[in-house]
């Protein structure tokens, strides 16, 4: 049964922050300004975000519930819509408010919706593609006649100076090297807050544009490769991780920072391409897909750095699509991990430069142990 993307809602808290203004929102680490800041801000060229935090108290503004909340309640998918039409809501963050219950009942109670089937998918930015091939799956098998999907994420609830600690090696040259400052502070210049939403049924909407949902295919490597990105634990000296209840109380839990997000950026710049590249010629060879046949290529990447890298690594695998069919937000709306494909696709869906019949590609990568994402979609 064909699947049609009928609306896509998207919601951004508060005030864009500019660069200038970030350590104002989020606060200064020991009271000093960050030396990575100007040079990761050069690199990803990120140009504002936008942050649930209160600047003069440093208070969040938002739960991530209300977030993800708020972009469903922003979904047109017709005249006449109600939230309480909703037949399935599948809900993906890397940051939920709670370890538990699951973030998409989290969500359900904001809305306040009658019962309803609620899914919650866990995991960093793919959290938001598996919210959505669920949905999508659950309405081409017939199980529902229609589904909402998600993703969100609350960043700034562990980027804030309270929250955060860096451990750079000040012999670190971020100049010649900027990846390595991946490993430090980083995440404060590129992360921001926010949610999106995509209304999924079994016919396209009577008016306006759908996007027909095609196939969505995902590879893991975490069977070969390390854990790079993590949360909640510590990685040990032999390459594995130990969870925060690992330690031998709370208390040493709390001192070894497990609430900080990490990543080891040696291993980030040595396997994030290689691995993009083996997904894209996997989906391409399944679906018999060349590059001259996609109109549109909406690729998730958290910084610039990274653009020209994938780019080269597209090439490498005779799947070159020129910069002209690129679309990003990313300079505007900053990275929102599993929210921002979602956000990209709303803001292209909604500009009006769509055509009937055109195709669109979009990439989601996840670093947190190697995972990437390819999602086909026609416009009807």
């Amino acid at each position: 049964m064909d699947v049609y993307i009928t609306d896509l809602a998207s919601f951004l808290p508060n005030a864009p922050v500019d660069n200038a203004a970030i350590e104002d929102v989020l606060g200064r680490i020991n009271q000093i300004r960050s030396r990575t800041k100007a040079i990761m801000l050069r690199n990803n060229r990120i140009r504002q975000r936008y942050y649930a935090v209160d600047p003069a108290t440093g208070n969040l503004t938002h739960s991530n519930a209300q977030l993800t909340a708020e972009a469903v309640r922003r979904l047109k998918p017709r005249e006449g819509f109600r939230t309480a039409e909703i037949e399935c809501l599948c809900c993906g963050t890397t940051s939920p408010d709670l370890i538990l219950p699951g973030h998409a009942l989290m969500v359900l109670g904001e809305l306040g919706l009658p019962p309803v089937e609620a899914v919650s998918t866990a995991g960093i930015c793919l959290s938001g593609v598996a919210a959505l091939k669920f949905a999508w799956m659950n309405v081409a098998l017939g199980l529902s006649a229609n589904a909402v999907a998600t993703g969100s994420e609350l960043s700034s609830s562990f980027m804030r100076a309270n929250f955060f600690a860096v451990a750079a090696d000040p012999r670190t040259d971020l100049e010649r090297e900027p990846i390595l400052a991946f490993d430090a502070d980083f995440l404060r210049w590129m992360l921001s807050d926010g949610a999106g939403a995509a209304f999924l049924a079994a016919q396209p909407a009577a008016a306006g544009p759908s996007l027909r949902v095609d196939w969505i295919e995902t590879l893991s490597y975490a069977g070969e490769l390390e854990t790079c990105m993590y949360a909640g634990g510590w990685k040990n000296d032999d390459g594995t991780t130990s969870g925060w209840r690992a330690a031998g109380s709370a208390l040493e839990a709390a001192r070894r920072n497990c609430l900080a997000v990490r990543q080891d950026a040696k291993l980030l710049g040595r396997e994030i391409v290689p691995t993009m590249t083996r997904t894209l010629t996997a989906a391409a060879r399944k679906h018999e897909l060349t590059p001259e046949a996609v109109d549109w290529f909406l690729p998730h990447y958290s910084s610039h750095y990274f653009r020209d890298k994938f780019y080269q690594g597209m090439a490498a695998a005779g799947f070159e699509i020129p910069y002209e069919r690129w679309f990003t937000n990313l300079p505007t709306v900053g990275n929102i991990g599993s929210a921002a494909i979602f956000v990209i696709m709303e803001e292209l869906f909604k500009s009006g430069r769509l055509g009937a019949g055109e195709r669109l590609l979009c990439f989601v990568p996840e670093s947190g142990r190697f995972s990437h994402s390819f999602i086909h979609l026609t416009v009807a």
